[in-house]
This record gives structure tokens, sequence and C-alpha cells, in this order.
């Protein structure tokens, strides 16, 4: 048991000419809990501070699990529960990944994604399980009270798309993923 949702942290090594990581090995993905097999990887710019993109997930029978970094910038990324039964349904965890930090976050499936920019121009990069299926793409609004995400805007608000202002709220979604028996836990960066 554990955590479903991972933060993982692939070493650098650096020297005078600056720095290499390897970003995604999946042996060594596996022993720390991500042992998906990854399909297609999605690559975001978002230009101003404050754009919030989610909560997004895809529903079965393409349901998508998340490996997530920042390779610019600077993100606030976030896990929502909506696995049904889950003690923890409804809540969220969330980690900063930055380009300076490396970090990345695994969503299995059954959890909402989303995420917000803290520094402008920012590049977020992220392998999915499934491939894009628009008919199975759903989410949640990004600032429903059920879920609660204190959001580190700036004075001016938050960048949204269309779609995200329209998106239904937590207790208008009837989930289809099912509880694992690990219940979400705050996230601990290492």
């Amino acid at each position: 048991m554990g955590n479903p949702v991972k933060l993982i942290t692939p070493k650098r090594f650096g020297d005078s000419r600056g720095w290499f990581s390897e970003t995604y090995v999946a042996t060594r993905w596996a022993q720390q809990g991500v042992d998906v097999t990854f399909v297609q990887d999605n690559h975001s710019f978002s230009g101003p501070v404050g754009t919030i993109r989610g909560i997004h997930f895809q529903i079965p029978p393409h349901p998508q699990a998340k490996l997530v970094r920042c390779l610019r910038g600077a993100i606030i990324d976030y896990a929502v529960d909506l696995r049904k039964g889950s003690p923890t349904y409804g809540q969220f965890a969330a980690a900063e990944l930055t380009a300076k930090n490396g970090h990345q976050l695994y969503l299995p499936v059954g959890f909402g994604h989303a995420f917000v920019t803290t520094a402008p121009d920012t590049e977020v990069l992220y392998k999915v399980s499934d491939f894009y299926a628009p008919d199975c793409e759903g989410g949640v609004r990004w600032n429903c009270l059920d879920i609660g995400i204190d959001w580190p805007l700036p004075a001016s608000g938050p960048v949204l798309s269309d779609k995200d202002v329209t998106l239904p709220l937590l207790a208008q979604f009837e989930s289809p993923f099912t509880y694992t028996g690990d219940p979400l836990e705050p996230i601990e960066a290492p």
C-alpha cells in the first residue's frame, strides 16, 4: 500500500557544462510505484502566470495515468481523488514542479489532474498511459468548493480556457473510477 500519487525526483549528474538526468527509466520508476506503460507524451506551453489547466481526466474505456514534469518555469501540480468509495474522495494533493527541482508527479487512473503556472513561459511535459480519446475526456471545475483548492494566483486572477470555466462541479460528477484501497496522502518533497 502507500500513497497512490508519487513524487519522483530523478538524479541529476552535474559538471561544468551543466547537468544530465535520466527522466524516465521504466524499471526504476516501477520500483517507486509507477508500473504502467506510457503510450503518448503531451507538451504544453503557458505564457501568463496564473494559467490553470484542469481539473482533467479521461474515463474508461480510455482512462489515463499521468507522469508530469515541468521543463521550463514552474507549476503547482494537483492530483484530485475521484475514486468512488475512497475515504479521500474529492481531496487533493499538490507538489511544486519546476525546471530547477526536476520533480515529477505520478497520478494513477482515478485522479483528476490540474496545474497552475507560477512562472511566466512555463512548459509542462506529461506521459499518459492511454491515447487521447475525445469521447472519454472529462473534468471538474477548477474552483469547485467541494475540492477547495486555494490556487496561488496573481492579483489579475486565473487564465482559463472556455472549456475549463464550464466544467461540472464535483457534486454533478458520477465517478466511473474505483477505489483501490490506497487513500490519498499529502505529498512530501524529498
